[in-house]
């Protein structure tokens, strides 16, 4: 029983990631697929580039949402206690489902964004002082240079940085778990790299007001 349950779990937290909430604010808001518009990923980084700051904050809020409300079902698992070893493993878990969601939607025809949001978010639930270091890196990564890539790539780098030498985590999974997300980061913006490298990586308008673009 606590088996079916883990799965059900599982398949909640994927369809939570799954919600594609740029492509829900492009379309509600300003009646564009976003994934016609600028890099074509339907993420908050691409949301920012796209429909300005605050359609960005707005989907990445949500996005952070997803992560967290997912790494928080384990709530309601009575057999669990909250903070033992196996209630962290099941957070992953289902935060995982959620970022495997996020950028692979099923209401989206399996094309999402990168999921850095969203693991943001299930960290806040899991680690929450980790969290907040990285986000901070990442803010003042953002206004520094306005590059909401490499400001994501260098948060997720720096991640189990802070959570092995800076808070002394000790939950192996979970070492490992922000081990292997920095690897995922840097595979899934290869080409915002490249970009970063050539020079020619978009920056995006934080102080600038939005224009609606072109339909």
């Amino acid at each position: 029983m606590e088996i079916l349950t883990i799965i059900a779990l599982c398949l909640l937290s994927y369809l939570i990631g799954s919600m594609p909430t740029a492509l829900w604010v492009g379309k509600a808001f300003f009646g564009i697929d976003i994934r016609e518009h600028g890099s074509g990923n339907s993420g908050a980084t691409n949301t920012f580039r796209v429909l300005g700051k605050s359609s960005g904050s707005a989907v990445m809020f949500l996005d952070v949402l997803k992560g967290f409300t997912a790494a928080s079902l384990v709530r309601f698992l009575n057999f669990i206690e909250v903070g033992s070893v196996r209630c962290v493993n099941l957070q992953l878990l289902f935060g995982i489902c959620a970022v495997i969601g996020h950028i692979f939607p099923i209401y989206a025809k399996f094309k999402g964004g990168k999921g850095i949001a969203t693991l943001l978010g299930m960290v806040i639930a899991i680690h929450y002082l980790s969290a907040v270091a990285c986000l901070l890196l990442f803010l003042v990564i953002l206004f520094s240079t306005r590059y909401v890539s490499l400001s994501s790539i260098m948060a997720a780098l720096a991640f189990p940085i802070f959570a092995i030498f800076i808070f002394k985590s000790d939950e192996p999974l979970f070492i490992a778990f922000g081990v292997a997300s920095a690897f995922m980061v840097i595979l899934t913006h290869q080409k915002n790299i490249k970009r970063l490298v050539a020079g020619n990586e978009n920056k995006a308008k934080l102080l600038k007001k939005h224009r609606q673009p072109d339909q």
